[in-house]
């Protein structure tokens, strides 16, 4: 009979098979592959006890750490009779979460013990040895050999097992490559008071993370933000794999053109991107041309030829036209449907495409002397243009001759005034009047009034010029004679002045008895 058993002898190996830790580049730690520290042997009511521990670690550049514990157990009788049997049990088990693989004990028996049964089965034999092999053990799993056997002497047996075993710690390693595109998006064309907004969008369309993506756009000479920026960066950060980043901002062009520019993402491993936009800025421009006639008399109508061409690039949508009437002058009329308000004649004129034109016609009354000027402003979208014209309006020096005998027939030997009146009957200044009077050989003079003083030659009788004789005003002469012959009295009067190339002349007929 199998005794019963006191104390039986523990053996615990322990191992940590792995012990991972992060990358160092170029090196790699290792450390003893095997340590054994035998534990102290304690006897308790006839039985003894052991263990003994085994450590094993290994450094791998991957971060992480692995561990096995496999505890080994033999209960073993302390004595027995040599005429009973001996029977004893060794149990192997996983202490630990992780499954062990290639668990082997190999047991080796004393050369004076004959083995009779072993439950298992050991896997092999060699000699006095016998090997048991599990190819894994499960977290917490267990198994338990049972022998049994005799001797046929007295003596102390010596009973030892060995277990060894494996433990895989597994890691995995993704290997990734992010791969960053950029995209680009600008209005093809616009006109130059156009805004011009800019899309960017940034993508991993590669695997992996793409780290500290940043985004710069670097625009050309004559783009620019509202308030000046020509150099923009965007911070994406980090971007999973099909991830995006969307920017967006608004630039002015301050001439026409084309603009074409790059901007670029890259991460913080340098990968890099790139992209393309091109706008073409266009910009209307009204060029305005007016005709005036340089001078027109008072009274008179004038007209007032207005064109309108677009010289730019791009259609000058919803253009107008608007032509301001100055004093001195009078609206009469306007075709191209302008109307007349406030002083003011407007037109719209539509779309003006590119080098084409729009004619417009005024007519005006001139209404007083000077000099006018009238500006014509044409407006569309993004465009505008103007032009003036100027006119003088002048007076129309009219001046009447007037003579008159206020006696008349005479007696010889009597007395004869002559009335001499100028009238300016036009609308403008008459300037240095000047009038002369021519007797008959009939008549000798007497005196003479007027507005200036009067000069007497034989028969020429001259008044100094008054210099201006204004609209509608008067100047009156008297001239006073006597008659000395009979017949018919011819009393003749001439007028010059700034705005008559000959004299106006006039005669008066006196019949004397």
């Amino acid at each position: 009979m199998r005794e019963k058993l006191g104390l039986g002898i523990l053996v615990a190996a322990y191992c940590v098979c792995f012990v991972l830790q992060a990358p160092v580049w170029g090196q790699q730690r290792r450390r003893p592959a095997a340590r054994r520290a035998a534990a102290p042997t304690a006897t308790t009511n006839g039985g003894s006890r052991s263990a003994t521990m085994v450590r094993t670690e290994k450094a791998y550049p991957t971060g992480d750490r692995s561990t096995s514990v496999i505890l080994v157990e033999r209960l073993t009788p302390a004595e027995v009779r040599r005429s009973d049997g001996i029977a004893y049990e060794i149990r192997v088990t996983n202490l630990t979460r992780a499954k062990v693989n290639d668990v082997q004990l190999s047991e080796q028996f004393p050369v004076t013990f004959h083995v009779e049964s072993t439950m298992p089965e050991p896997g092999r034999r060699e000699g006095n040895r016998a090997i048991w092999q599990y190819e894994s053990l499960g977290p917490g799993a267990s198994e338990t050999i049972r022998v049994r056997g005799s001797t046929d002497r007295e003596d102390e047996l010596n009973w030892c097992a060995t277990v060894t075993f494996s433990t895989v710690a597994c890691a995995r390693t993704r290997i990734v490559e992010p791969e960053l595109t950029l995209a680009k998006t600008a209005p093809a064309e616009v006109l130059l008071c156009d805004d011009i907004p800019i899309r960017l969008l940034v993508t991993n369309k590669g695997s992996g993370v793409a780290r500290g993506v940043q985004v710069l756009d670097e625009l050309p000479a004559g783009l620019a933000t509202a308030n000046g920026e020509t150099r923009l960066t965007f911070e994406a950060g980090d971007l999973s794999a099909g991830e995006a980043r969307e920017f967006g901002f608004v630039v002015r062009a301050s001439r026409p053109g084309e603009f074409r520019n790059t901007a670029r993402a890259r991460d913080d491993g340098n990968l890099t991107a790139s992209a393309e936009a091109m706008t073409i800025v266009r910009k209307p421009e009204l060029e305005v041309s007016k005709k005036a006639p340089p001078m027109r008399f008072i009274g008179r109508p004038a007209e007032f030829e207005i064109v309108v061409k677009n010289v730019g690039d791009a259609p000058a949508r919803d253009a107008t036209l608007t032509d301001v009437i100055p004093p001195g002058i009078e609206f009469v009329r306007a075709d191209g449907a302008g109307q007349f308000s406030g002083g003011r004649v407007n037109w719209r004129l539509g779309t003006i495409g590119p080098s084409e034109s729009r004619t417009v016609h005024v007519q005006v009354h001139c209404a007083d002397r000077g000099l006018v000027q009238n500006t014509a402003v044409a407006r569309a979208y993004c465009a505008e243009g103007t032009a003036s014209a100027k006119m003088e309006i002048r007076g129309i020096p009219a001046i009447l001759l007037e003579v008159v005998d206020l006696d008349d027939p005479i007696e010889v030997g009597a007395q004869v005034t002559y009335e001499i009146v100028v009238t300016n009957q036009g609308s403008s200044d008459g300037t240095n009047i000047e009038v002369q009077c021519t007797l008959p050989p009939e008549e000798r003079f007497v005196s003479a009034t007027g507005p200036s003083r009067a000069r007497a030659d034989g028969q020429l009788v001259t008044f100094d010029r008054v210099p201006v004789l204004r609209p509608k005003a008067k100047l009156t002469y008297h001239v006073i004679v006597t008659g000395i012959q009979a017949g018919d009295l011819r009393f003749g009067v001439s007028l010059k002045s700034d705005q008559t190339d000959t004299p106006v002349t006039e005669t008066e007929s006196t019949h004397a008895y």
